[in-house]
């Protein structure tokens, strides 16, 4: 059967085999079906609301869900189990058989009770337990290759040739084991990034026909009003109508302090209100929320391997080989089968396997705590690997949010606040962060605007206007001066300074002749400084900024920046993919720091692509990195955990490569039997993936 054939058999019933008030067992046999993605189906169905527990055995046909016994989120559940959707299949799936409390148990038992047994007994259960790991290895050998499944196999069919019952049920029961807590192991860096898929909320309330009322989340639609008081979750993203809040984004941020928000201000959902009671016009729901984005980015985290895991699992299965033939000239030296046997005990390949994705998750779910959204293992690798950041300046160094600072008339017939006021009104209807700080000043005026026609956007450039049938022109000095041949000398004497300030100024001028100049300021982040030293420190090399500012007002925001290390100024939106490939092309393993619609070429051009909070949704999709906080030190976690993921797997891989070389020593000069060989090996797996677990999420206490 295809994968397309797969996906259209989907809606295979499965049926409740058991169930009380609040947990119920079903089997089905689409479980069986070769591309579903086992771990990704039970991270859909734990993120549905009100699930609590989801365990999934396909061998068993069976799925055990609790849940907390609303009768809306079983049929929910059941809904989801009958259509499963399309990307929970996939071609290259690889289902791991699941190792079972019970079979571990048995296998155990069995072994320690050998000795006891009567023969003929002793004999059947040791072929029968020995049975599942002989025929998995003949398996893999014709399908695979010679793999680790091989080695075992070898073993444990050794020792059963050789009537050593003792030693085969041994090591059957010690890989059993191991498996377990290999698997236990890696389950639990599953769970800590699917513990960040729980639902939200349930009910809200909104505001329909001036009356409040409770509906399902799910009924929610764009443009309702939510209302949300104290010790509620903000279940939507969507900007404040009225009221005012202390919120909690711990959930989405990582940051415990709350912050003030009131009307006019966009929140996300996630958030948790401490005090106060506020009324959102919802922008985004369901599954457009920034918490339903971020989940399924953490879903695809659990199916894309890094290159760190591609590589370790390279090396894991190249040394197979070396570790059968050292097996066999052991024993072709010493005819000593015991000998032999014990080597083949010997694998390094567990711990190399199994490191890698268990650092990469504890990574990434460390990360998503503390404010930085990683797009799968990937993007840790190349935020760890690069050494040169470019930033577009605007929304990422600076705050985004442009002040007017001067507005000065060379007209003697025409106020500041006229002129002001001429300006917004051509700039109204534009989008751009110029033209909204300009018509917010001239609204914090109180001024009139004029009635404004023909208004004509041009890009990188400017606007023209009609006002009582007059062309008024808004722009850069270049669109006015150079374009548009309209002399503008009369700002010479104030261009300098201004720009000098690190300010930005706008030209204005009416029918071939300059009215004015308005002169703005984006305020630096306080935190840029300190990040840019941080990072430094970290690693990265060089720093690079991108404005659209004048070659003066760009210089004097680097120099303020302290670290920047090459400034690119006067640049159209289309020059900031060209001068991310450009530094590549020198060699430059590079990051691009961006948050608006136009930066979405250079943020899929570049290694890795960092979007800020507030960045468009585009500029989100694009990027490999999101940060989730209003904080550029944010920034310095991220490259801290990828950087201490890289540490931690080098450690690991020393340890593995150390700690398997002595126990092949051991087993190659006789000083160890195939059991403790066995034994050690396993002993020392677990004790790596321990480590590795730990240490690969964690965060020294002043780097927080």
């Amino acid at each position: 059967m295809s994968l397309n054939e797969s996906q259209k058999k989907n809606k295979s019933v499965f049926k409740i085999n058991h169930e009380t008030p609040k947990r119920i067992r079903f089997s089905g046999k689409k479980l069986l079906d070769p591309y579903l993605d086992i771990a990704y189906l039970q991270a859909i169905l734990s993120s549905l609301p009100g699930i609590t527990m989801v365990r999934i055995n396909p061998k068993a046909t069976s799925i055990v869900m609790e849940y907390d016994g609303q009768k809306k989120n079983k049929q929910a559940f059941i809904h989801c189990l009958n259509n499963i959707p399309s990307e929970a299949y996939r071609n290259d799936n690889e289902r791991e058989e699941e190792v079972t409390p019970f079979s571990v148990i048995s296998k155990t038992v069995n072994a320690l009770s050998t000795n006891w047994q009567p023969p003929t007994l002793q004999q059947t259960l040791s072929y029968l337990f020995g049975f599942s790991t002989i025929s998995t290895g003949v398996k893999t050998l014709f399908q695979d290759g010679l793999k680790v499944e091989v080695l075992d196999a070898t073993a444990v069919l050794i020792s059963l040739l050789r009537k050593d019952y003792m030693t085969a049920n041994s090591i059957v029961a010690l890989l059993g084991i191991g498996s377990w807590l290999e698997q236990w192991t890696e389950n639990k860096s599953n769970d800590l990034l699917t513990e960040l898929l729980k639902p939200q909320v349930e009910t809200v309330w909104v505001e329909r026909d001036a009356k409040e009322i409770s509906i399902p989340f799910t009924e929610l639609q764009v443009g309702d009003i939510v209302i949300c008081g104290t010790g509620e979750l903000i279940p939507i993203d969507g900007t404040i109508v009225s009221g005012e809040a202390a919120i909690n984004q711990a959930s989405i941020t990582g940051e415990s302090l709350p912050i003030h928000v009131q009307e006019g201000d966009d929140v996300l959902s996630g958030a948790i209100i401490e005090d106060g009671r506020i009324r959102i016009k919802a922008n985004h729901v369901g599954k457009e929320t920034s918490m339903a984005r971020i989940n399924r980015f953490l879903e695809n985290s659990l199916r894309n391997p890094s290159e760190i895991q591609k590589q370790s699992t390279l090396l894991a299965d190249k040394l197979v080989p070396i570790t059968f033939g050292l097996s066999l000239a052991i024993f072709a030296l010493t005819r000593d089968l015991n000998r032999a046997a014990s080597a083949l005990t010997v694998d390094y390949s567990c711990a190399l396997k199994l490191a890698a994705p268990v650092a990469v998750k504890s990574g990434m779910h460390c990360a998503g705590k503390n404010g930085v959204l990683l797009k799968g293992g990937q993007a840790l690798d190349r935020l760890a690997q690069i050494d040169t950041l470019v930033f577009d300046k605007t929304g990422t160094l600076t705050k985004g949010n442009l002040e007017i600072t001067d507005v000065i008339s060379f007209d003697p017939s025409r106020t500041n606040d006229e002129l002001l006021a001429l300006t917004a009104g051509a700039e109204e209807h534009y989008g751009h962060p110029v033209a909204r700080a300009v018509v917010q000043e001239a609204k914090n005026r109180k001024l009139q605007l004029p009635e404004v026609s023909q208004v004509d956007f041009i890009v990188a450039h400017g606007v023209s206007a009609y006002v009582n049938k007059k062309q008024i022109l808004v722009g850069s000095r270049h669109f006015l001066e150079d374009d548009e041949k309209i002399p503008c000398a009369n700002a010479d004497k104030y261009d300098v300074n201004l720009r000098n300030q690190g300010k930005s100024i706008l030209y204005v001028a009416e029918e071939n002749k300059l009215l004015g100049i308005i002169a703005m300021r984006d305020e630096i982040r306080p935190e840029a400084p300190e990040t840019l030293r941080e990072l430094r420190k970290l690693g990265v090399k060089q720093f690079v900024m991108l404005t659209g500012d004048h070659k003066d007002t760009a210089k004097a925001i680097a120099e303020e920046l302290q670290y920047i290390d090459e400034v690119y100024w006067e640049l159209k939106p289309e020059d900031k993919a060209q001068i991310v490939q450009k530094l590549q092309s020198e060699g430059k393993i590079l990051g691009f720091a961006g948050d608006g619609v136009n930066d979405a070429p250079a943020l899929l051009s570049a290694n890795v692509g960092i979007c800020m909070p507030k960045g468009a949704d585009l500029a989100r999709e694009s990027a490999q990195v999101v940060l989730l906080e209003e904080d550029l030190h944010t920034l310095v976690l991220a490259r801290y955990i990828a950087k201490q993921n890289q540490k931690v797997l080098k450690t690991s891989f020393n340890a593995t490569i150390g700690a398997n070389t002595v126990i092949m020593l051991l087993a190659t000069m006789g000083k160890l039997t195939p059991v403790k060989a066995a034994l050690f090996h396993n002993l020392s797996t677990i004790g790596i993936l321990g480590y590795t677990a730990q240490s690969a999420g964690k965060l020294p206490k002043n780097i927080k």
